[in-house]
């Protein structure tokens, strides 16, 4: 029932009222009071709806933030003296879709063993509903304008040297950004700011392909950098002050090298670029890789690891939240760019030819233990253990890191192997510092695969 990111999929297929009633009674189990958010989907409403109404039934008071950031209703959750929170949407997914995601109070994402007594108590109906002078309350609040002036206390921005910002909110719910970025004194342009759960000027997921018009406004203006956000503004993604598409593992460099000082760290998942941990080497700051997902990157944080990021756009300071802030993101890079251009440090992190295959595959779980078992053949690690070791895997040993899939990291460069959460296929990434060293480790993947499919 739950993804990597929550419980997501079609409207009336995969998530439905029922569902939506029935994860709030599950929720409800364990709380008195949640904060509850949605995008601009069409579907949101009644979701809502359904899913209050089995907090409602189970004597959990609700406070619904209506249309709201994700982040917002993360950071709500302490703000209120909640117990947990939930975010309706399904973020950079079409419209067809939506999704149900909930939030410890620290703001990190239920984490897996959490995930899963939600699901078992779904799925064994095991509610414990009150009786009607009992039942919890509905509380309409709106917590954007605490959520902007947050990000202004965490914002070293002087009004004077605020640069000229253009935004595409996607038609989300990133609206916090906007007001954000006015009260440090930037001047703001926006595409798509009225929110429009159809989104209809462009698909909910920024990338380089959806952001022609922010790229144009840019190198057509006055403004110095731009930002966009996906459906429910969790991710930033960014166009330099030239009108390019900023990289995101380049991102997610600029962003730890800003975080971290020299003998701190970072947390990133295993498909991140190898430029990212070759830049911040040279500032003397190290990375603690994760398995993909933002809920794993935030738990990695704490001591010595003082910021997590992900290549699809999702930025964790964990002294402000541990869940992916786009609004932060976006007027922390900001005040980067007020300091020395975007597209000056972009030139600053190396880039390295990396390569991308998908090998349909039928069972592909059981593919995978066999690719697992293969590469940790004569490693030093037991297989129960670290899931780091030394692993033959043909021209040269490696590292075999088994945290998400299978990563192998060479002296020439790494690949990974790892199932699709949502297709039969298996995933080969491969990246090296040379071009023909990407392609060779690529095919090694591959290899892998094959080999393992018998």
């Amino acid at each position: 029932m739950f993804g990597t990111s929550g419980i997501r999929g079609p409207v009336g297929e995969a998530v439905t009222a029922d569902l939506a009633l029935a994860v709030g009674r599950a929720l409800g189990i364990d709380t008195e009071r949640v904060t509850v958010g949605r995008d601009p989907r069409e579907s949101g409403p009644f979701l809502t709806d359904a899913l209050t109404a089995g907090l409602r039934e189970t004597g959990t008071d609700v406070l619904d933030l209506g249309l709201a950031a994700t982040p917002t209703v993360a950071r709500a959750i302490a703000w209120y003296d909640a117990d947990a929170g939930v975010s309706i949407t399904a973020s950079h997914n079409p419209p067809a879709d939506n999704g149900i995601k909930l939030w410890q109070a620290s703001g990190q994402a239920f984490d897996s063993t959490q995930r899963e007594g939600i699901e078992r108590r779904v799925r064994e109906g095991t509610f414990a509903l009150v009786p009607w002078n009992e039942l919890g309350t509905r509380t309409r609040e709106d917590a954007t304008d605490r959520h902007a002036d947050a990000i202004l206390e965490a914002t070293d921005l002087a009004a004077r040297d605020a640069p000229a910002v253009a935004t595409d909110l996607g038609n989300g719910a990133g609206g916090v950004t906007i007001e954000a970025l006015v009260e440090l004194g930037c001047e703001v342009e926006t595409l798509n700011a009225q929110p429009d759960g159809s989104f209809p000027a462009r698909p909910s997921e920024p990338n380089a392909e959806t952001l022609g018009s922010l790229r144009a406004l840019v190198a057509g203006s006055d403004a110095e950098v731009g930002v966009a956000h996906d459906g429910d503004a969790d991710r930033l993604v960014a166009i330099d002050g030239e009108g390019e598409f900023v990289p995101k593992d380049a991102l997610l460099a600029i962003f730890a090298g800003e975080a971290a000082s020299e003998g701190e760290r970072v947390a990133c998942p295993v498909d991140t670029s190898l430029a990212v941990e070759d830049y911040l080497a040279e500032r003397g700051i190290e990375v603690e890789y994760t398995p993909v997902g933002d809920v794993h990157v935030a738990a990695a944080l704490g001591g010595d690891v003082v910021f997590g990021g992900e290549p699809s756009g999702a930025w964790i300071w964990p002294a402000q939240t541990r869940c992916p802030d786009g609004p932060l993101a976006a007027c922390r890079l900001v005040a980067l760019c007020a300091e020395t251009a975007l597209a000056e440090r972009v030139r600053d992190v190396p880039a390295y030819p990396i390569e991308r295959a998908n090998v349909e595959v039928g069972e592909k779980d059981a593919i995978m233990d066999r690719v697992r078992e293969r590469a940790l053949e004569g490693s030093e690690a037991e297989a129960g253990g670290s899931g780091a070791g030394r692993g033959e895997t043909g021209e040269e040993k490696g590292e075999v890191r088994t945290l998400d899939g299978v990563r192998i990291d060479t002296e020439s460069g790494w690949y990974l192997v790892r199932a699709s959460g949502t297709q039969p296929l298996i995933r080969v990434t491969a990246e090296a510092r040379e071009a023909d060293r990407a392609a060779r480790l690529s095919e090694r993947g591959r290899s892998l695969v094959e080999n393992a499919r018998g």
